[in-house]
């Protein structure tokens, strides 16, 4: 069997890439890093006018009705260009969760909008899946939520929200009602914004549909890894162009053979790492019965290499790795948080192996 894409998902990859090379160059995602603002507004209706944020949303709500292979290609795109879009939030989980957990009426209000890019969505699921910090935690009661959720992903600026209690249920909330506050919480990657929600008896819509939280689980370790899978091609490329560039001792220094093997090895560990990402979200949209396996292990495994590239990359730039100048950072930091977001490889290989019967 050969599994590969089919060429609608190279041209669908393809036209993102070329589109963020016009949206969101770097020096974008500098001036989003250096300023306030909570979504890049032109880079969003960019991808919006591609029907990026319909990707996974049916077309009887105007979207493109494709699965979370084509997305994850997309996700690999946007890792590559370190783009300032809100788009695993927004296009990714809160649409899944409104497909799977959303009665018809939420469904009709809400889908479209976001197929559109008319409103981005949060989605604060981090406390049930990678753990609770700083006594952190969201209780349900009565319809209303109280508590604190942290690490929300696409959380500053959104108009709702997804938001996960204490005993697993997931719940709808608009930014605009009282009781809800969103702030901006600093972290190493400054081209996306995370958030912590501050929830005091607001009122919440129930998503009752069940599977939804697994769901959004699996398709947020899926999207992670590809996020980090572009973002490590893009250092590989750097690096690899660098080499062939930068001379010493009156050579090249791609041309000496340890730098050979450095970015041999990043390509080696690069090459089957996205089989395996682009197999997890295959089985998410195909072989549900492997999906929570298979992605759990796309999330670890590009955890790892991720950050093996991402080092590996900024010492074949020898001192000008470091430097703001170069903005190999943006995709080093990219990478890092991609590794500690819904959980780190630790937690992730421990969950997998419960899933096995190898731990108890």
């Amino acid at each position: 069997m050969r599994f590969g894409l089919s060429e609608d998902q190279k041209l669908l990859q393809e036209s993102v890439t070329r589109a963020l090379e016009a949206l969101a160059p770097l020096e974008r995602a500098r001036r989003f890093a250096a300023d306030e603002e909570m979504v890049a507004a032109d880079v969003w209706a960019g991808l919006a006018d591609m029907g990026l944020p319909g990707l996974m949303i049916p077309e009887e709500h105007g979207g493109l009705g494709l699965g979370l292979m084509e997305a994850a290609l997309a996700a690999e795109a946007l890792g590559r260009a370190v783009a300032p879009a809100p788009f695993l939030g927004s296009a990714v989980l809160a649409p899944l969760a409104l497909m799977r957990g959303g009665s018809e009426a939420q469904k009709a209000r809400w889908l479209p909008k976001l197929a559109a890019g008319e409103v981005v969505a949060g989605v604060a699921i981090s406390e049930p899946i990678a753990g609770a910090r700083d006594g952190a935690g969201v209780s349900a009661s009565g319809g209303r939520l109280s508590g604190r959720s942290m690490f929300v992903l696409d959380g500053p600026g959104a108009d709702l929200f997804i938001v996960a209690d204490r005993a697993g249920g997931l719940n709808l909330v608009e930014a605009g009602a009282g009781g809800v506050a969103c702030e901006n919480l600093p972290s190493i990657d400054l081209t996306r914004r995370i958030g912590e929600l501050v929830l005091d008896d607001a009122p919440a819509e129930p998503l009752t549909g069940p599977g939804a939280l697994e769901a959004m689980r699996d398709a947020g370790w899926t999207m992670l890894a590809a996020d980090a899978l572009g973002a490590a091609d893009a250092m590989l490329e750097k690096a690899v162009a660098y080499a062939k560039e930068r001379k010493q001792f009156g050579r090249v220094i791609g041309s000496f053979q340890a730098v050979k093997h450095l970015c041999a090895e990043m390509a080696a560990e690069i090459e089957p790492a996205r089989a395996l990402v682009w197999y997890a979200a295959y089985a998410f949209d195909a072989l549900p019965a492997e999906a929570s396996l298979t992605a759990a292990h796309a999330k670890a495994h590009l955890s790892e290499i991720g950050r093996f590239v991402a080092r590996t990359a900024t010492e074949v730039h020898g001192g000008i790795g470091i430097t703001d100048l170069l903005g190999l950072h943006y995709w080093f930091k990219r990478i890092g948080q991609d590794r500690q977001l819904l959980g780190g490889p630790e937690k992730v290989r421990d969950w997998a192996a419960r899933l096995q019967g190898l731990a108890a």
